[in-house]
């Protein structure tokens, strides 16, 4: 088990006095039997009244309404968690999908029907292209092989690329570019996973890992599949690697945009400057 605290800031300064309209916060941890929340604090300026709800995908959600005029809006979230996923590797796949390809169940389908593709892609969209070249059908491979391939492939051929603006790009600008944030190589590697009949689900949260021109003391993003008798997997192609005990889930969705750890609006004087501070450290 390790222990991380996480001090998560969000500063917005607004170009003269608006009224908040109610806000959304997605800034605290999954809890489950991987994951456990210590202790956690909310400080929020201007004072604002808290009603916290689960939603469609079970995340925690904090809505935040304020009553007063503000020129400034600072969210501070401070969590401290247990991770227990110190071997992320020891799972079992079910024997029926063990190999690839392989169908989902028929209960499971039912579910996992939101995260897998709705229209199959023609020959030449360039998604599909480019999964053609990672595996061709026919070629005999194990269903976590074949994902980690993926993983590792977006990890060896896109680099990493700061972007704040908000969005995400979509597979065909990300490969065309040859760049992309931690969310964009998310996307791209779940929408290749779909692709391939698999389901796949965004995920956003912490990443504990020494600065470097991919941790920068920021929110992190990878991707999930669904693997039966496994349940959810998480795959990173920012680091090429399976998820594991340094990556620390808040939020999931189907649709990346879905799941911004901060969302809301004003009434007021137009423009605001965003400024946000991570930081993830293990404690003794």
């Amino acid at each position: 088990m390790q222990r991380y605290k996480i001090l998560h800031r969000t500063y917005y300064n607004f170009s003269g006095p608006v009224m908040l309209e109610p806000h959304a916060l997605r800034l605290r941890p999954r809890e489950g039997h991987e994951l456990r929340i210590e202790s956690s604090s909310l400080t929020i300026t201007p004072p604002a009244t808290l009603r916290w709800q689960r939603d469609a995908e079970d995340n925690s959600v904090a809505i935040a309404s304020f009553e007063s005029l503000a020129s400034q809006l600072m969210i501070e979230s401070t969590v401290v968690i247990e991770q227990f996923n110190e071997a992320p590797l020891d799972f079992l796949v079910a024997d029926y999908a063990m190999d690839y390809p392989f169908a989902y169940q028929a209960d499971d389908w039912v579910l996992l029907s939101p995260y897998l593709n709705a229209t199959d892609r023609p020959a030449d969209d360039p998604l599909a292209v480019w999964v053609a070249s990672v595996w061709q059908p026919g070629e005999p491979i194990q269903t976590y092989a074949l994902l980690q391939r993926l993983c590792t492939r977006i990890h060896q051929t896109l680099a990493y690329q700061l972007r704040e603006e908000p969005g995400v790009q979509s597979p065909a600008d990300t490969l065309s570019r040859g760049t992309g944030s931690c969310r964009d190589s998310a996307t791209l590697f779940m929408e290749a996973a779909r692709h391939l009949g698999l389901a796949a689900r965004f995920v956003s949260g912490y990443l504990y890992a020494p600065p470097s021109n991919t941790n920068f003391g920021a929110t992190h993003a990878w991707a999930e599949v669904f693997l039966p008798g496994a349940g959810w997997k998480g795959f990173d192609p920012s680091i090429g690697d399976i998820a594991g005990s340094h990556h620390i889930a808040v939020a999931v969705a189907r649709l990346p945009e879905s799941v911004p750890p901060v969302a809301g609006s004003f009434v007021g004087p137009p423009g605001a400057n965003l400024d946000v501070g991570v930081w993830v450290t293990v404690l003794d």
